[in-house]
């Protein structure tokens, strides 16, 4: 489950940097039209892909309970911590994006 909430996190976090202000405010630079679709789509790309890891871990009546609930708490701690330390955010987002897919070829014990 550690997974789907690295994924769902890092898809909200590109989600939200694909929003003009919010790419501004944390990268320090305007961005492209072309940019900010692609950082649509990878966003949403993300969160298929902690969908698909939900449902394939418990299916999709608990699949998606739990989906919901870890993306709940990654936005809360994106809403709350976007004002205060941004920088940090960018950090979470980078170590979720390198152990998200690493948690995923590991076999599970």
């Amino acid at each position: 489950m550690l997974a789907v909430a690295l994924f769902g996190f890092a898809g909200f976090a590109i989600l939200c940097l694909s929003m003009e202000k919010h790419h501004k405010d944390l990268l320090k630079a305007a961005p492209s039209a072309a940019r900010l679709r692609s950082l649509r789509i990878g966003g949403w790309l993300l969160l298929l892909v902690a969908l698909w890891l939900a449902v394939n871990h418990s299916g999709w009546a608990m699949g998606l309970v739990e989906l919901f609930a870890v993306l709940m708490a990654g936005v809360t701690l994106w809403v709350f911590l976007l004002p205060y330390k941004p920088r940090l955010l960018l950090g979470a987002l980078a170590i979720s994006l390198v152990l998200g897919p690493v948690l995923v070829v590991l076999p599970s014990a």
